[in-house]
Order: C-alpha cells, then structure tokens, then sequence
C-alpha cells in the first residue's frame, strides 16, 4: 500500500490573536505569516497562508497551537 501524505489545515481566530507570532517562529513549514490588517483590538494576528491550496503541506503537527498562549489556533487533521 502506499504511503498517504498527512494533511492538516489550521484555523486562527483573528479576534483572539494578539499576535505575539510564536507559532510563526514553530511552523515547521513556514506556512503562518502576520497579517497586513488589524483585529478588533489593534493587533496584527497571525494567518494561515495555506487555506485554499492544491498540494497541502499542513501535516497538523500542532506545534502552532502548542505553543499559541491565547488558545488562537485550532488544528485539523485529514
């Protein structure tokens, strides 16, 4: 049989982020970036750059949410 590829996908919640950018630092597929826009609150959170793509490279390792202090980030695994 071969072997499939985990696929992941992660969902941040822009309005809770403060963007302290910790997951950016822990992605190990550099796919969170800072956003151009602000939250409610004045911040720049993190974003998902990976939402509508092709060939996912997500494998939801959840090492974004681990580390994210604020609870920001849900992780999902195909």
């Amino acid at each position: 049989m071969p072997k499939t590829k985990k696929r992941g996908r992660i969902i941040i919640d822009r309005e809770i982020c403060k963007g302290c950018l910790l997951c950016v630092s822990v992605c190990p597929m550099e796919l969170i970036k800072v956003s151009n826009d602000t939250n409610d609150k004045g911040y720049y959170p993190a974003e998902f750059m990976e939402l509508n793509s092709e060939d996912p490279k997500c494998t939801g390792c959840c090492a974004c949410a681990t580390i994210c202090p604020d609870i920001a980030i849900e992780v999902y695994r195909d």
